[in-house]
């Protein structure tokens, strides 16, 4: 049964942000005051409707997006509900990847932090029209004003304020709205369900009525229709208002700033009023495109009369229905118990069931339409990113850029019985979560689980112990190093050698190439015509990259390399892709030892936030750890931000090292940056470690 409700009144949103600045107890909120919930959970109970994790619940962290629905003035919203820990960012990136709209969560006191800053530029990357809430306007230290010019410094953005606060910290009560120029108080004996209208205080009618100035100036720059009304002294009402700001959030001009306690429940039902005016529904997103089997650009327009076609933007283990997919329909229906195709895998999928999610709980339905997202059971090929379409279709949209992973860990099973729950589990984890990979060491036969940081790893561990009951023994964190070349080298490879009573040559000559960091690998076929046969070529090129996976140093990957195919010769009876790989693969082994090679390792841009006395200590200790400090900054109530680059092998159990040092009063966050060169004496302790010399 298709959804009563237009595609113009439908709205796809993410809540994004910095860890503990409040998006779980926002969207808590929403979910009360719309009816979808009956009662308020709260994130430090551990009972907050949409962390239904046992993880999260007991961390008081959001480590996996959830998925819910609600009705708020006749309109549907979807929200996803996304994590802020840096090591979860992934979840953040593929949801984004399928939204219309977004809400910005900052805290009042922290402002902009590291991760804001980072689902800030994933939201840009998509172009994603986004308003900002500032929460927890009744803590300490409270700073609206400061908040709207951190979002103009750190994010670039263009923050246009919606509301004023009416007292700050324990003596916030209310906002004042600037479009209808009045002052909205949120009744307490109702927990906030109650707002209450009120007249504008006469201490805030001058600072609302610059306020408002403000807002109609900057929309003036952006508005013809407010610039020829602003310019003709015509008052503007407060509908053409409304419209211009939604305007100019579509075309991301502007971000409407919104501001409240979701804790003490002040400010959400404006925020809900906000998503409906403001941000897109799916007829306001440009059609999809993507390209054909022919390799041609095709659209689909936002409508269910259009050939269907979604993306699968998530993959959950679920323990009742199996594998779950989350599914953004782009264009056309899909019905229960249709078969749809999957031109990435060229499979044919047959749709179980379609169901509605509510965090961790599933309503059936029978069909999902055009700018809808729900779940669909029964996909047996479909992974993250993956493109479904109409049987005999073959449309495949952009799919998605995962990171690759800067920790690793060693797995084992405590006994034989554990042996192949343990390989089936890692198997849905690794199929749920792109940026965790399993890989088996090619000298030890360890499995060895890698991820974003620790605490990825670590919840990781908990779910197989507690969700998935293996038993595993599990090793030490270790950092994934790289390798890389520093010098230009030509070398030749040549294999000519009976295999199974034939005889086989393949001989190519190669030139590899140091890149700039962050370019990559790439290969370059600059062989003259007829030198070596094209059919030969892919194994060429395949054999150099695979060659790439282990370098000379101590087998880690190598990373930011040119191999060009410069010459080489064959034999009309005895050549063949095989002989042509192994010479190849001969070459690359030969020049890679050759080309200077250097160890890289993981760097991490570090912010600690910590009182004024201990700033000495921990810059100290940061410098013990290899540290680059940035810079420093001063934060209200004797508070110091110290910005650094520090590499990753000397972070680990920063978080005990910290505590001990400032009495617990410090926090950090951390995100990867990129690899850098380790220094020399610091490289031939791990080569010989790894070696086991030492």
């Amino acid at each position: 049964m298709a959804t009563s409700i237009p595609l113009a009144r439908v709205r796809n949103i993410g809540i994004m942000a910095h860890i503990d600045a409040g998006k779980t107890t926002t969207t808590e909120r929403i979910l009360y005051y719309t009816g979808r919930s009956h009662k308020l959970g709260e994130v430090h109970d551990g009972d907050a409707v949409m962390d239904w994790m046992e993880q999260e619940q007991e961390r008081g962290i959001t480590i996996s997006s959830a998925a819910t629905t609600c009705t708020w003035k006749e309109h549907k919203i979807n929200i996803i509900d996304t994590p802020g820990h840096v090591d979860f960012t992934i979840e953040v990136e593929r949801c984004l990847r399928v939204l219309d709209g977004a809400v910005a969560v900052f805290c009042a006191v922290g402002g902009v932090e590291p991760q804001s800053e980072t689902v800030w530029r994933q939201a840009d990357h998509y172009g994603i029209p986004r308003i900002a809430f500032v929460n927890k306007m009744d803590r300490v230290g409270a700073d609206f004003q400061r908040c709207l010019e951190m979002m103009t410094d750190r994010l670039g953005a263009n923050p246009l304020a919606m509301q004023l606060p009416v007292g700050v910290e324990d003596l916030f009560r209310g906002v004042i709205d600037l479009i209808d120029e009045k002052m909205m108080v949120f009744d307490e004996e109702s927990r906030g369900m109650v707002v209450l209208e009120e007249q504008i205080p006469e201490a805030y009618r001058e600072a609302s009525a610059a306020a408002r100035m403000t807002l109609v100036e900057k929309l003036a720059d952006f508005d013809e229709g407010v610039m020829e009304k602003y310019l003709d002294e015509v008052p503007l009402t407060a509908e053409e208002l409304r419209q211009a700001v939604r305007r100019a959030t579509l075309h991301l001009d502007l971000v409407p700033v919104f501001c409240g306690s979701a804790f003490k429940n002040k400010g959400v039902q404006p925020l809900l009023d906000a998503v409906v005016d403001f941000l897109p529904s799916p007829l306001d997103v440009p059609p999809v495109v993507g390209v054909n089997s022919e390799g041609e650009s095709e659209s689909r327009k936002t409508s269910e009369q259009e050939k269907f076609c979604a993306l699968a933007f998530k993959i959950a283990a679920d323990p009742f229905v199996g594998n779950l997919a989350y599914v953004r329909v782009y264009s056309g229906v899909l019905k229960a118990g249709a078969k749809i195709y999957n031109p990435g895998k060229r499979k044919t999928e047959k749709i179980g069931r379609i169901v509605r999610m509510h965090a961790n709980k599933r309503e059936e339905i029978q069909e999902v339409t055009a700018g809808d997202i729900a779940a669909v059971v029964g996909l047996r090929f479909s992974t993250t990113g993956d493109t479904l379409c109409a049987t005999g279709d073959s449309i495949r949209l952009e799919t998605m850029e995962f990171p690759e992973p800067v920790i690793s860990i060693a797995i084992e099973p405590k006994g034989k019985a554990d042996e192949e729950k343990l390989f089936d589990s890692l198997d849905k984890i690794a199929l749920e979560d792109p940026s965790f990979h399993v890989t088996t060491d090619g000298e030890t036969g360890q499995t060895i689980i890698s991820g974003m940081g620790e605490l990825h790893l670590e919840i990781i561990v908990d779910r197989l112990l507690r969700e998935f009951k293996v038993g595993a023994n599990v090793g030490n964190p270790q950092v994934a190093y790289k390798e890389a070349i520093e010098k230009q080298v030509r070398v030749e490879g040549v294999f000519e050698h009976p295999v199974v009573g034939k005889a086989q040559y393949g001989h190519v000559w190669l030139e590899i190439t140091p890149l700039k960091r962050g370019d990559g690998i790439v290969f370059e076929n600059c062989i003259a015509a007829g030198a070596i046969p094209k059919e030969y070529l892919p194994a060429i090129e395949k054999a150099a990259r695979d060659s790439l996976d282990g370098g000379a140093l101590i087998g880690f990957p190598v990373m930011d390399v040119r191999v060009s195919l410069v010459d080489g010769s064959y034999h009309e009876e005895e050549s063949s892709e095989q002989a042509f790989g192994v010479a190849t693969a001969m070459a690359m082994r030969k020049g890679l030892a050759e080309a200077d090679p250097v160890l890289l390792e993981p760097i991490m841009e570090l912010e600690v936030v910590l009182p004024e006395q201990f700033m000495g200590e921990v810059v100290g200790d940061l410098n013990g750890k290899r540290a680059r400090i940035l810079g420093m900054e001063s934060r209200e109530r004797a508070m110091q931000v110290i910005k650094a680059h520090v590499p990753l092998a000397e972070m680990f159990g920063y978080s005990t090292d910290l505590r001990s040092v400032t009495q617990g009063r410090a926090n950090y966050t951390m995100r990867f940056v990129s690899y850098d060169r380790v220094p020399d004496r610091k490289a031939k302790q791990i080569v010989q470690k790894v070696k086991g010399l030492i």
